[in-house]
């Protein structure tokens, strides 16, 4: 693993928030263990960045990434579906319900866009940048680009799932990328937490602490 030290966010960098949404944190449809801790860390982190963004996970009624939209199965089995293996979840962030509503306590309002992914109802999407057919994408990478955002620094639910995924695509589109460890949160489903770390510092994210980020450095 690669610890990124002494962090003074410059013009090029760009915060991503990822899913920090009602139903990952605590009484939510599925609440990622401690979800809401990454709050306060992420809005102090919001404070020292120039350029935000977040993401926020956006399904229809029925999505078929839901255990209730496949008979007889449960929530975290895996199927087969037409893009591979799918883990299936209980029914949550569904278009304007509560549940897909940011945290209330977040500083969303100092996010310059924001990314909703997992709209397609026959498809899911964990990363901020690819849907989990690894070929359509949310066009981010577009964005950044055009922006001349070349450092993304990622936060947010959940480390071994969606934070996961958008690292790996981030360094796939050739994004230096940084992990901030505290201010993201694990589902940890059969081992996940190990699997994320072990790929995340193989494909060459960098990992950071918030207190090694500060204006000053």
């Amino acid at each position: 693993m690669t610890y990124v030290t002494n962090i003074k966010p410059a013009e090029a960098d760009c915060l991503i928030i990822i899913d920090v949404q009602n139903d990952f944190c605590s009484n939510g449809a599925l609440a990622v263990p401690e979800g809401e801790a990454v709050v306060p860390i992420i809005n102090e982190l919001i404070g020292l960045f120039g350029n935000v963004i977040a993401t926020q996970d956006w399904h229809p009624a029925g999505h078929s990434s839901f255990a209730s939209s496949h008979p007889e199965r449960a929530p975290f089995e895996e199927v087969d579906l037409h893009y591979g293996k799918q883990t299936l979840w209980p029914d949550h962030c569904v278009q304007g319900t509560e549940g897909a509503e940011f945290h209330r306590a977040l500083d969303i309002d100092r996010a310059q866009l924001i990314v909703r992914k997992g709209f397609r109802v026959g498809i899911d999407s964990y990363s901020a940048f690819y849907e989990n057919d690894r070929r359509t994408t949310t066009g981010l990478a577009g964005y950044l680009q055009e922006r001349e955002l070349r450092r993304l620094f990622l936060v947010g639910l959940a480390t071994d799932f969606c934070v996961r995924y958008s690292a790996e695509d981030a360094r796939h589109e050739g994004f230096e990328t940084i992990v901030i460890e505290d201010a993201c949160r694990a589902i940890d489903l059969d081992g996940s937490l190990d699997a994320a770390w072990t790929a995340i510092d193989r494909c060459g994210v960098g990992r950071a602490t918030s207190s090694l980020i500060n204006a000053e450095s």
